[in-house]
């Protein structure tokens, strides 16, 4: 693991910030550790992350984690965001310790998360659903 990118991740906090009027929100609760995140996307006409913030209750691990993600998925489209592997976070760091292994499937599955509710933001309405809102 690359200590020194490490400590600066967690140090300056790469990303992490509430955004206003996110394209979609998601949020991701680790039962096995306690750490929440929450992932917010601003989306372009052409389904590109134009921008990308996290908010974590988690450590450092969770921190430099989501970090990571977000430098990974800014300037992808929401599909390519989706298909983000764990090895791309951990080459990013140059490994996890064994029982931090876990952290990059954790963050990604927040960001599927994102990327699923801004997809069910961005559907476009049924017929039905159309015609229910007018009567």
């Amino acid at each position: 693991m690359d200590f020194p990118k490490f400590q600066e991740l967690v140090t300056n906090r790469h990303g992490f910030a509430q955004m206003e009027n996110p394209s979609a929100t998601g949020e991701y609760f680790s039962d096995s550790c306690g750490d929440m995140y929450t992932f917010y996307l601003k989306v372009g006409p052409d389904e590109r992350i134009e921008d990308i913030s996290y908010f974590t209750t988690g450590c450092g691990f969770g921190v430099a984690t989501c970090a990571i993600v977000t430098m990974l998925a800014k300037g992808k489209t929401v599909t390519e965001a989706e298909q983000l592997a764990p090895e791309a976070v951990e080459e990013f760091l140059g490994g996890y310790p064994a029982r931090k292994q876990d952290y990059p499937h954790r963050v990604l599955e927040a960001l599927r998360i994102t990327c699923a509710n801004y997809r069910k933001s961005a559907a476009p309405e049924s017929a039905a659903e159309s015609f229910a809102k007018i009567q």
